[in-house]
């Protein structure tokens, strides 16, 4: 395992040229997301929160600053299978079962049959869809489908977890269920987590760590360090220290808005 940051930003810039003129998704980020760490990036839309992860994920490409996931680049972290990534839709194939959609990074990455079957079945019990192997996405809610994409990406068992809002269209309940599931399964595993979200309920419950970010152009205007327990039974986003928090967080978001008046 290596030391220092999973990932770490210095200048992160990122401008898009569009018909309109140019876009400035990214401007001068400075950020590091520790071992470990479950970190929300929560802004308004459009300030640059998916951008960050897909910039992290080597799927857009910075135009100004550095980035490195794992110390090395984000190609070559992805060339090294360095993260798993869970998208606001579960994106699974309608036509595989859901051991099958679990099980395709496997198959692509060339893992022997048994690893393949190994795997799934651990992740499946992990996610709690044991007994669902056979079934196909269309017999499963959207909270079992999300469920899925997440075992999915951890199939290959990368350190990191990349997710962007997985849980935005979901409704309130199986998202909170959804919410204690995750912060079980960061707790047995140990992965760090970057998490992008709309919802300061769900950023503070969640979070060791709340990076909030100004409408565009996309820069991180507070890191809110949260000093909640890591065991965290749904109740507690009753209690002052939650509450605190997630006053600090709507501040600062109401800060970035005026910036943009």
């Amino acid at each position: 395992m290596r030391d220092g940051p999973v990932i770490e930003a210095r200048g992160l810039n990122l401008v898009f040229e569009t018909g309109d003129g140019p876009v400035h998704a990214l401007k001068d980020v400075d950020l590091s997301v520790g071992r470990g760490d479950f970190v929300s990036f929560i802004g308004p839309s459009g300030c640059g929160k998916t951008t960050f992860l897909r910039v992290a994920a080597d799927l857009e490409e910075p135009t100004g600053g550095t980035i490195a996931v794992n110390g090395v680049s984000p190609a070559e972290a992805r060339r090294a299978r360095a993260y798993g990534y869970v998208f606001q839709a579960a994106g699974l194939f309608p036509w595989r079962t859901i051991a099958g959609n679990v099980r395709l990074p496997l198959e692509i990455m060339g893992y022997a049959r048994s690893e393949q079957a190994a795997r799934v079945a651990r992740v499946l019990e992990m996610v709690e869809l044991a007994g669902f192997e056979n079934r196909y996405p269309w017999q499963l809610s959207g909270g079992m489908q999300q469920r899925a994409s997440i075992a999915r990406a951890l199939a290959f068992d990368a350190d990191l977890l990349l997710m962007d809002e997985p849980f935005g269209a979901l409704d309130e309940i199986v998202r909170d269920k959804l919410n204690e599931q995750l912060l079980a399964l960061w707790a047995r595993t140990g992965k760090t987590i970057a998490f992008v979200t709309h919802s300061i309920p769900e950023a503070v419950y969640l979070s060791t760590r709340i990076v909030v970010m100004s409408p565009r152009p996309g820069r991180v205007t507070d890191v809110i360090e949260s000093p909640l327990p890591r065991e965290r039974p749904l109740h507690i986003r009753e209690s002052r220290e939650f509450l605190e928090i997630a006053g600090r967080v709507r501040d600062g978001l109401r800060a970035g808005m005026g910036e943009e008046v």
